[in-house]
Parts: C-alpha cells; structure tokens; sequence
C-alpha cells in the first residue's frame, strides 16, 4: 500500500506542477464543445428537443476523461528513460503495487480534470443535484481506472513517446466517435450501431450521460445503466489485470 501510494502521489504531484498541461487538457475540450455545440446547435435535436451543447456535454466530458486518464500513463515511458522505472523494480515493491500506482496516479489526474469540467453543466442546461455529482464522481474513477491501465499496459511495451501517442490515436479517437459521444446509437446504421454495442466506451458514455440526468435510486432501477455498470467493471478489472501480466511478463521495462 506504501508503494502504491507513493507513486500515485508522485504522478499527482507532478501533473500538479505542470499548470500549462492542466489549462491545455482544459482548454481544448472545452473549445471543442462550444464550436461544436455553436455549429450544430440549429440541425440536432435529441429525445424531447434536446440541443446538441447539452447533448454533447457529456460526451465531452467523457472524451476529456479517456485522453487525461490515457495520455497520463506516457510518464511511464518518460521514467523508463530517465531510469526511475529501472529503481522502482529494483526496490522491494511488488509489480502490482508498480501497476496499481501508477494507475491510481493518472486516474486521480483525468478524475480531477473532469470534476473541474463539471462546473460548465450548468451552461449546457443541466442542472446537478449534490448527489449526482457524488455518482458522478464515482463513476469516473470507475471509468478512469479501465482506460488508464489500457494505457499503461501499451506505454509498457512502447519505447518511444512518439509511438505510444500514434497507437493510441489511432485506438482512442475511433473509440471515442463511436461511443456515442457526437451522436445516438438510435438511428445510425445497422453496422455502426454494432460497432457502437462493442465498443468499451459506449457503456461508459451510458454511464456517464444517465447519470447527469438521474439520480442513483432510479439509476439502479434501469436496467441498461445496470448493464453498462457491470460491463465497465468487468472492463477496469480486465485491464488491470492485463496491464499486470504484461509487467510480469516482460519484467525488464
């Protein structure tokens, strides 16, 4: 626990003195939701007359979530050059508490973003009741937890920062597009809607655009909010787990 502690705090901390990462992570979402929203606000509407700025608010924030809880894992890399990795797995640290730290660290980095992000709802039209913040809260670390260790485990086989950030563009964007995010999974083609049900980040879109709206009691009476919880689950807890079996299995960073 020691372990795990002290590098989740270091990767807080040095997010934490970095202010020009935080205003960017900050600033490109929230431009991309206004031109966005400004741009389709006269051709979208969704359900009972919903504008596409509140429409696409969550979606936003889901996409801010995902890229700070991905793009936080390239300090791995970056200490693997710097030989910090090289002492971590010399010490007397297991490789789960190597895994579970640097994961915990980058999810408390994209979870705070994404707190902060939450300020603007009320532009979006959406009012948040103290304890849908508290769910979402708890969602996004949920969230957060999964893609981080997806993350870590492909940081852990790159060697270059260059390369980790041209595979996961490649994997995070299309994932992110059919998730749900710019638009509904009612009305798109038979094939992208079968895209859309097999992508990991849809059922955590599902999760995360109900929760801005309901609160946990009818949350855990929908059925499709159930089945998008247990599938999140099962994603975070087989990434970790994936993420732990590639540092086993290639031990020598």
């Amino acid at each position: 626990m020691i372990g795990i502690w002290v590098l989740a705090h270091r990767e807080v901390l040095r997010f934490l003195r970095q202010p020009v990462r935080l205003f960017g992570s900050l600033a490109q979402p929230l431009l991309f939701w206004l031109f966005m929203g400004a741009g389709f606000a006269d051709s979208f509407t969704a359900g009972r007359g919903t504008g596409y700025l509140e429409f696409f608010f969550p979606g936003i924030v889901l996409m801010l979530m995902l890229f700070a809880a991905i793009f936080s894992t390239i300090t791995l890399i970056e200490d693997r050059s710097a030989g910090f990795l090289q002492g971590v797995l010399v010490a007397p640290v297991s490789r789960l508490s190597l895994v579970l730290g640097k994961v915990a660290g980058g999810t408390l980095i994209a979870l705070g973003q994404a707190v902060i992000f939450l300020c603007f709802a009320p532009m979006a039209g959406i009012p948040l009741s103290p304890g849908m913040v508290v769910n979402l809260v708890v969602l996004f670390f949920l969230v957060g937890m999964g893609f981080t260790a997806m993350g870590f485990a492909i940081a852990w086989l790159m060697d270059t920062v260059a390369g980790y950030h041209a595979v996961m563009s490649v994997v995070m964007i299309p994932l992110w597009l059919i998730s749900g995010a710019l638009f509904p999974v009612e009305g798109a083609a038979g094939w992208l809607a079968l895209a859309m049900r097999c992508n990991p980040v849809f059922y955590a879109q599902v999760l995360v655009r109900k929760s801005f709206y309901h609160e946990l009691g009818v949350l855990l009476s929908d059925t499709e909010f159930l089945q998008a919880l247990s599938i999140s689950i099962g994603w975070a807890v087989l990434m970790v787990a994936v993420a732990v079996w590639v540092v086993y299995r290639r031990p020598d960073a």
